[in-house]
């Protein structure tokens, strides 16, 4: 039998129906005895996960977890960090703590917010 070459081959299979290529898999696998089906998976869940690893979280929620002992500067950061809230309300946030302070922020705003909460007394998360 004279060799073929993976261009020859690849011509040859090209040139089949579904059906043919189903027929021949099937003989294949029943030959040598092997299953198609399993070598295909294990490459395409070793590709899925790296592509996991690779996806980064790029929106974050900083929550206020407790006030601490300086809850009035804690309400200073508070209104400084959250734009656009009054003092009563900066208050109500503040002592209804565990609560969100900020939602869907970038990294580095969640970080910021985390660092002046901190300094100021606060127990924060960034989650």
């Amino acid at each position: 039998m004279a060799q073929l070459t993976n261009e020859e081959l690849l011509e040859h299979f090209g040139g089949m129906t579904l059906l043919e290529l189903s027929a021949f898999v099937k003989a294949f696998e029943e030959k040598f005895e092997v299953t198609a089906a399993v070598a295909a998976a294990a490459p395409a869940g070793a590709a899925a996960a790296p592509a996991e690893a690779v996806e980064e979280k790029t929106e974050f929620d900083v929550v206020l977890e407790a006030p601490g002992d300086k809850k009035i500067q804690v309400i200073k950061v508070v209104r400084e960090v959250v734009t656009g809230l009054g003092l009563k309300e900066a208050k109500e946030l503040v002592e209804g703590a565990p609560k969100p302070i900020l939602e869907n922020v970038k990294k580095d705003v969640a970080d910021q917010a985390k660092e002046k909460l901190e300094a100021a007394g606060a127990t924060v998360s960034v989650k």
